[in-house]
């Protein structure tokens, strides 16, 4: 998108061509509200000019909304090509890029128009995170307190006590949190059964998306939609006020 583009694009494309690839870049306006089917529409047109074929792949660069719309596109162009994820955001270090759910939104909701398209790579380079400001490295971290609390206690009670984002804790952080993702969706890859889990807070969290026309960070929402979630629970007896 067009914050990441400035600080990582030239990086990229450079290492792609000393490994033998013709690159072209893509560049779309940075935020939810380009995650729709004119951005995919646009980005079309692109590929359809650079003659991209079953042979080639695209990279996707940047956060969620990035690896999101690429992931669908790279379902969906000549009935699937490959992609490989680069993460620059610690929510999509941590979370979207790993699974194989692609979309993008439309008026009726978030994520309604999608493909189930793994990535043949993912790589998350935690220096990459240095850039983030603070809201946006906290939106990250909603989903890491997410997999905690659905799969991994110990870790959770870790998050307490120590700072999950120093140089010392990142890479732990970002890797056990991929780790709990993805045992889960080796599991249950279509979301028949286990892979519900990780939507814990996102039912709720969609919604509140939704009402503030996406101008809420989604970690944000998935927080609030996690607490949400917890205290209906509590309410119906399930969990008690402590936890």
């Amino acid at each position: 998108d067009s914050n990441v583009a400035p600080l990582y694009a030239d990086t990229v494309a450079e290492s792609y061509a000393a490994a033998g690839y013709r690159v072209t870049r893509f560049v779309f306006p940075a935020g939810e509200e380009s995650k729709r089917l004119s951005t995919i529409a646009a980005l079309y047109e692109q590929l359809a000019a650079d003659g991209l074929t079953r042979a080639d792949l695209i990279a996707a660069l940047g956060g969620g909304v990035t690896g999101d719309m690429a992931g669908f596109a790279a379902a969906t162009w000549l009935r699937g090509i490959d992609f490989v994820g680069l993460p620059t955001s610690l929510l999509a270090q941590v979370d979207s890029s790993v699974g194989g759910k692609t979309g993008v939104d439309i008026p009726q909701g978030k994520n309604l128009v999608g493909a189930f398209w793994p990535p043949r790579l993912v790589l998350a380079d935690t220096d990459a995170l240095s850039t983030l400001p603070a809201d946006i490295l906290s939106d990250g971290m909603a989903e890491v307190v997410k997999a905690a609390c659905i799969k991994d206690a110990p870790f959770f009670h870790g998050l307490l006590q120590q700072d999950a984002l120093s140089d010392e804790n990142l890479p732990e952080t970002v890797s056990r949190a991929v780790d709990i993702k993805r045992r889960v969706v080796e599991s249950d890859e279509r979301e028949a059964g286990e892979r519900r889990l990780l939507n814990f807070g996102h039912t709720l969290g969609h919604a509140v998306e939704k009402l503030e026309n996406f101008t809420m960070h989604h970690g944000h929402c998935v927080g609030l939609g996690c607490i949400a979630a917890a205290r209906i629970s509590q309410l119906r007896g399930m969990i008690t006020a402590e936890e």
